[in-house]
């Protein structure tokens, strides 16, 4: 199942590449060349590796990159300052102007926070040590104490075949893959859901395999289990890991997986959930139970009657997995 996997990620990485080209990576400074890039790239690549010659060559590209980049900095800070200087010379105060801004600098926005603060609320800059805090909160939020290492899973030999759902169908996979939206970031296979909505028939069937294979061993391939995970401001200043939002760059094939399991989990849970759970479901959302509730109040008010209404703040509630 893991090389059907590897197989089916490598045939549309291949396409994708005979077809439309390699996209390559921009820059984010204007110094940073496309050989630099290809040199981050092959420094990632040995970080990795725990051997003396994988520790060797990731040194060696450390420093080879660090040199590079310096002097790149340092000339085109050159260029820009004379550039600046020339049009002060001339009296053309506009370019001048024009040209410093292509410095970065904002004068609304100034000097920006650097670091985070950890859970004793002590200033963290170094990278490793933010990365760790973020990790520590992350763990921290999604997990609950004497938690059990083990789930017990009822075995499926245990289990009646009149209870057991069927097999995945084809229309499944293709529906659940349609109904993708268009570009949207990759997961770590870097398959874009742009191109598996171009899969034809073929394609499909080996998609559909893998996943039958997938609901039946339990088994899930690598890529499907490593997210990407990116942290956004929720305000300006955020100085905390509680002001950032974090969502989880996932592997589109595993978004497949998801939505259809997801499918047949709804339709069996529907007849347990009471008619008081709003959100998360399909046809009753917040906004019906903000509907029902001004239709109440109208109506009580009408006849002068006390309304009284109990606001809840459920602060994170549906970010523990409990």
């Amino acid at each position: 199942m893991l090389k059907c996997s590897g197989t089916i990620k490598e045939c549309v990485l291949d396409t994708l590449s005979d077809l439309v080209g390699k996209v390559e990576k921009r820059a984010r400074k204007q110094w940073i060349t496309q050989e630099m890039i290809s040199k981050m790239d092959d420094r990632r690549k040995w970080k990795n590796v725990n051997t003396e010659e994988g520790r060797k060559k990731f040194r060696r590209l450390r420093n080879e990159l660090k040199r590079a980049t310096d002097n790149a900095k340092k000339e085109y800070l050159e260029n820009i300052c004379n550039e600046i200087m020339k049009f002060q010379r001339t009296g053309r105060y506009d370019l001048m102007y024009m040209k410093t801004k292509v410095l970065g600098w904002k004068e609304t926005q100034g000097i920006q926070n650097i670091g985070i603060e950890d859970s004793q609320g002590n200033r963290i800059v170094g990278q490793s040590q933010v990365l760790k805090n973020r990790e520590n909160y992350i763990t921290e939020l999604h997990d609950r104490p004497n938690r059990p290492e083990t789930l017990e899973v009822e075995p499926e030999e245990e289990v009646d075949a009149d209870e057991k759902d069927p097999y995945i169908l084809q229309s499944e996979v293709e529906k659940a893959i349609k109904e993708m939206r268009n570009k949207k970031a990759t997961g770590d296979d870097d398959v874009p859901g742009d191109v598996l909505k171009l899969m034809g028939d073929g394609g499909l069937k080996i998609m559909t395999k893998l996943i039958n294979t997938i609901y039946e061993t339990g088994e899930w391939p690598k890529d499907f289990k490593e997210v990407t995970m990116i942290t956004l401001k929720k305000k300006p200043q955020a100085t905390k890991c509680s002001d950032h939002r974090t969502i989880s760059l996932i592997a589109h094939t595993a978004k497949t997986v998801a939505k259809i399991l997801r499918r047949g989990i709804e339709k069996k849970i529907e007849d347990v959930l009471g008619e008081n759970q709003f959100g998360f479901r399909r046809g009753k959302g917040t906004r019906d139970a903000s509907g029902m509730l001004g239709v109440i109040s109208e109506r009580t008010l009408e006849i002068d009657e006390e309304v009284n209404v109990c606001f809840i703040d459920w602060q994170k509630a549906f970010d523990r997995v409990n």
